[in-house]
């Protein structure tokens, strides 16, 4: 609707001053014929935007002019409402200035626009972490968020998992601290790596916050933030390659067609699509050989011991392994009747 599209001109322009009919074109997908149509609007409706020439030029708000909150429908302030994490919000350290800005902003609001923004957080509430997990804030979270709120280069050192069953070794990076993200129960750092001639010149890495053992501050002075850089975008595009880079290790299996069925509900995503293409076709037995990519040895341990008589783990030999100790304990526990039972 065009009066939606008013209000959000107007707000665009007083959070982004200089903006020209162009690039408010794009934002609304409309055309520049529409925008300053609905600029000439805004005037007659008694908003001061006002056009200027130049390279400093576009559209801008009178000096000292600002839209007023309690013009907010309904519908958005329940959406503005929901849009808080309080569970991130207090790993961050955050939660108390949450409930500040969440008290000025009700504060403002008229009574019927306060009332379903109030309703709002008692109809959904956000649970990241998945079932039977408990979630574990990593200490040094609160400090690297503060990091990242500042644009300032930190050195942390960080326990990187070993491949094909080998331990984890502590490396130490300078890092610009772009963003945190939250997924599944845990944070994730992604940061880029200071223009300074190395071999990682400029490039972008994620790290799992709680595998960082040690944090120090960096350059004195802030870095330089790419304008361009947009956290959601680079997390959608590179979380996928990020999360294959955990499987650090392969097991190859035997399966039967009721574990192959099951697999993707007890193993890694990443891994899956490429294990499945280069499985074996089924023996006379119906059996079907693949390998499966896996953070380590002990996590596919945990994961196809769901799987039961379903699977046989053929490499690596110290996992068949510890799946023969398991298989022989439990035969001798279960090969007699309970005691006491008949």
């Amino acid at each position: 609707m065009r009066a939606a599209r008013l209000i959000r001109m107007a707000l665009l322009i007083q959070l982004s001053p200089g903006l020209t009919a162009s690039a408010i074109a794009r934002e609304f997908d409309v055309s520049e014929r529409t925008v300053i149509r609905d600029v000439q609007a805004l005037q007659e409706a008694g908003i001061p935007v006002r056009s200027e020439r130049g390279r400093v030029g576009g559209y801008h708000l009178a000096p000292g002019y600002r839209t007023r909150l309690a013009t907010l429908h309904p519908s958005e302030a329940e959406t503005l409402f929901l849009s808080g994490l309080p569970t991130a919000l207090q790993d961050l350290g955050l939660s108390d200035a949450a409930d500040s800005a969440r008290l000025k902003v009700t504060a403002t609001l008229l009574p019927s626009v306060r009332a379903a923004a109030e309703s709002s957080v008692r109809r959904f509430h956000l649970d990241a972490p998945a079932w039977f997990r408990e979630p574990c804030t990593p200490a040094l979270l609160p400090e690297l968020a503060r990091a990242v709120w500042s644009d300032r280069t930190v050195e942390l050192a960080y326990a990187r998992p070993g491949r094909d069953g080998s331990p984890p070794s502590t490396v130490s990076r300078a890092v610009e601290p772009y963003g945190l993200v939250l997924k599944a129960g845990f944070w994730y750092l992604v940061a880029r790596h200071p223009a300074d001639g190395a071999s990682r010149d400029g490039a972008w890495r994620t790290y799992r916050v709680d595998r960082v053992t040690a944090l120090a501050p960096g350059a004195p002075e802030p870095f330089v933030r790419d304008a361009a850089f947009d956290l959601a975008a680079h997390w959608a595009t590179h979380a996928a390659g990020f999360a294959r880079t955990l499987l650090r290790t392969s097991v190859t299996v035997r399966l039967t067609e009721q574990g192959l069925r099951r697999l993707p509900a007890v193993v890694d995503e990443a891994g899956i699509e490429e294990a499945l293409s280069g499985a074996s076709e089924p023996d006379a037995t119906g059996l079907v050989t693949l390998d499966l990519p896996a953070e380590s040895p002990d996590v596919a341990f945990d994961q196809l011991s769901r799987l039961g008589a379903d699977v046989e783990v053929l490499a690596p030999a110290g996992l068949r392994a510890r799946f023969r100790e398991r298989a022989l304990a439990l035969a001798a526990l279960y090969g007699t009747e309970p005691q006491g039972q008949r």
